[in-house]
């Protein structure tokens, strides 16, 4: 029987990686090591620490300083900065670098996640800034409240671009956002009863919301600041800047009838409290968009569809009547109780019995080793776990992407993944796409593509001499990653355990260790050769063997899985 009750007890480590591997772009054998010491309670709560202190915002190469001041409320992009699509780029790439960078917390996957739930397609979005207070926005609410990022989402610049909600006006209504926000954001679609029903939600209720939704416009300035969060944000249509300060007189563009929903929301009617010469005031307005997300979130499919995103997210793809019932529907409950705060709900979550597969002893819906990685997840994994050096976004900002960011966008894009340009505005399919899910990932040329990376990543190319690069040689020199590199036994293992998420047969494990590694020569083989390359320095003879090795492991079918 499934259960969410909290797993006792150290986690190991085969559990402290599995909770990483899920949890954080990737961690490293110590780091794994430190986690296999503390319960389910203690690494939960470690991971659910929010970063201390905000990431400096992104640094234009051409000027060697931010074109974004988010502190003073300053955007200076135009003459003498760097192209608009670059600075996206570079947005892009500063992104990847905090995900890099990001330690052992939940915060920048939970950001990610919402990415994957509420995508974002950055050709469409016109301003870098826009793009660049977006990704604020998710990192800010990565760990906080959904409700109130929700609220936030429908000012948010980029999104009134990306899904036209800046032309969304009264008298011409464009519902795209608020048919998005409810199919795909907050309450989602259930089984269609007519042509106009979706059964959470109706026709009915996305043309009352676009009426809700409008006379909200783009602050191409950047100057409008949320005070809640800090972040840039766009405004109500009609007003005007006088000095550092947006005055509305009135929402000229808001539709200001009275919005009356269907009996999927009990019928509730949403009006302006405050109308001055005809139109909504300002306050109005935004109350009205209040209470549309109050009513949408007052509905308890709201808090089970997200709940289901975020156990197809960490746990498994499948749900089925048993998760249903008893995992997805008492989540719920916990998230309204919290009133959408992600933290409660991720807690019991990730400390339950059902993640960490000790809820029956069943093999055939083992949750470990049972969705395929993703690019980001399989390239920022493998950068991560063998401390890979990539440039960082404030002391190497002129090689940002020419020093390691493109090629990773690359690898990720070879593999099935444009970075943050999926080609639907659901997302990338393997997020939401019923019943094939994380398998999207997985095809004859992307996996080809998949085992090519580590190929890129174990050798420079004159082509691009500033990739990334792994020294396998110099990793399994150091005794805080390979215990003793003198027994091949041990190699082999310590590498299979940290880096796979199950244990492979006698017969495997024989075969890297005989066939590959010491290429079918004795032991005595490989230790006179490693004790010559500490003599010597010349690593000849043991980096091949060393490549082979690590070639063999990471293009296993296992190793595609957390």
């Amino acid at each position: 029987m499934v259960s969410l009750e909290p797993r006792t007890g150290p986690l190991g480590l085969k559990l402290s990686a599995h909770l990483l591997r899920r949890a954080t772009f990737g961690a490293t054998r110590k780091q794994i090591d430190d986690f296999a010491n503390m319960t389910a309670a203690q690494a939960v709560a470690e991971l659910l620490q929010a970063p201390e202190e905000k990431a400096p915002p992104p640094i234009d190469p051409l000027t060697g300083s931010p074109w974004i001041d988010p502190e003073n409320s300053v955007f200076t992009a135009g003459e003498g900065n760097s192209g608009e699509d670059e600075l996206k780029d570079v947005v892009l790439g500063w992104w990847l670098s905090q995900m890099a960078k990001s330690g052992m917390s939940l915060s920048e996957k939970m950001a990610y996640f919402l990415h994957t739930h509420i995508p974002l397609i950055q050709s469409r979005i016109q301003k870098s800034a826009a793009l660049y207070y977006h990704i604020e926005l998710l990192r800010f609410y990565g760990l906080g409240n959904f409700k109130e990022f929700s609220l936030k989402l429908c000012l948010d610049n980029a999104m009134l671009r990306h899904l036209d909600g800046y032309l969304n006006v009264v008298g011409r209504p464009q519902e795209n956002y608020a048919r998005e926000f409810m199919e795909l954001y907050t309450i989602g679609k259930g089984p269609q009863v007519s042509s106009d029903d979706y059964t959470n939600y109706t026709e009915l209720d996305v043309q009352e919301g676009a009426k809700i939704l409008s006379g909200y416009g783009e602050d191409t300035s950047f100057r409008n600041i949320d005070e809640d969060t800090g972040l840039a944000a766009g405004v109500i249509q009609g007003g005007e800047w006088q000095g550092d300060v947006y005055v509305v007189t009135s929402a000229k563009k808001h539709d200001e009838s009275t919005k009356t929903l269907s009996e999927r929301f009990q019928n509730t009617v949403i009006e302006p409290a405050e109308i001055v010469n005809g139109k909504a005031t300002a306050e109005a307005a935004l109350g009205e968009l209040q209470q549309f997300v109050d009513v949408i979130f007052d509905q308890e499919e709201t808090a089970k569809h997200i709940c289901r995103k975020l156990y197809r997210f960490f746990v498994y793809y499948k749900i089925d009547e048993e998760v249903e019932t008893g995992i997805i529907a008492p989540l719920a409950e916990t998230f309204r109780d919290n009133d959408y705060d992600f933290v409660p709900v991720l807690s019991q979550l990730l400390q339950s019995q059902h993640f960490y597969d000790v809820d029956n002893a069943e093999l055939k819906d083992n949750k470990i080793g049972a969705i395929i990685k993703s690019p980001i997840e399989l390239v920022m994994g493998m950068i991560k776990f063998f401390q890979v050096e990539l440039p960082d976004d404030q002391l190497d900002y002129a090689t940002l992407l020419d020093g390691g960011y493109s090629n990773i966008m690359k690898y990720m894009s070879e593999q099935g993944m444009s970075f943050v340009e999926p080609y639907e505005v659901a997302g990338y399919p393997a997020y939401h796409q019923f019943p094939v899910f994380n398998r999207n990932w997985i095809s004859a040329n992307y996996l080809a593509q998949r085992y090519k990376f580590i190929e890129h990543l174990l050798k420079k190319s004159e082509d691009d001499p500033n990739s990334p690069l792994l020294d396998i040689v110099a990793y399994v020199k150091d005794t805080n990653n390979i215990s003793d590199p003198f027994d091949p036994d041990k190699l082999v293992a310590e590498l299979v355990d940290y880096l796979l998420p199950e244990g492979v047969s006698d017969e495997r494990f024989t075969y890297f260790v005989n066939a590959v590694l010491l290429d079918n020569l004795s032991v005595i083989n490989w230790q006179s050769e490693w004790q010559q390359y500490l003599d010597s320095g010349d690593d000849v003879a043991v980096r091949g063997q060393l490549e082979n090795l690590l070639k063999a492991i990471l293009q296993s079918p296992e190793s595609q899985l957390q």
